[in-house]
């Protein structure tokens, strides 16, 4: 990857990873633009939901009409394509978690990074964060693990957990947010020499 030219990191991650952190302090250590809220806030104006409507529509958790589900789950999907695709058109920028990973797949400036997490590292910092126990975490992170699983296996044809579908995976149990992003920018300088 060369960020002399216009580039595109995605960074998918699990929930209590630290990987939004990860993302965030990456794109400021770049002087790029970061993209996670601002794409759940186009999708909520263009359909009128909440960001916990459209988690869960993504993951198939809403129990409404099986067709109707299925055409907004697209809906969704086509839009968040189209959102993100904007995004990138003219700046380089970090994209956090989605299916951002495939839908830049063949861009020709573009690393992939998954950040993952043990469970317990994951339910403790998801309790602390969200001022609940560790068992309530455990849940959350089950539920949303599923719900962004599902979404994944039907857009992009793959699992988020594939290895093979990133440039760099990272496990934060031994690592600060600071290290992660000291860890990426040394590939990007060592894929760049290469």
């Amino acid at each position: 990857m060369n960020t002399n030219s216009k580039f595109i990191i995605t960074i998918n991650r699990e929930l209590g990873s630290g990987g939004r952190t990860v993302g965030r302090k990456l794109a400021e250590k770049l002087g790029v633009p970061y993209h996670d809220k601002t794409l759940i806030q186009a999708l909520q104006e263009r359909y009128n939901l909440t960001a916990e409507q459209i988690e869960q529509l993504k993951g198939h958790e809403i129990s409404w009409w099986e067709s109707f589900k299925q055409k907004m789950t697209e809906d969704v999907f086509r839009a968040e394509t189209q959102i993100l695709k904007a995004l990138a058109k003219d700046q380089s920028c970090v994209i956090a978690g989605r299916t951002a990973f495939y839908m830049f797949r063949d861009h020709p400036n573009h690393l992939s990074v998954f950040i993952h997490a043990s469970m317990l590292n994951r339910m403790e910092r998801v309790a602390r964060e969200q001022d609940m126990s560790k068992e309530q975490a455990r849940l959350v992170i089950d539920k949303v693990d599923k719900m962004r699983e599902n979404y994944v296996n039907e857009f992009a044809g793959t699992s988020r957990y594939d290895a093979r579908n990133y440039h760099l995976v990272l496990n934060m149990d031994e690592l600060s947010e600071d290290a992660a992003v000291d860890l990426i920018l040394q590939y990007i300088r060592s894929s760049a020499q290469g």
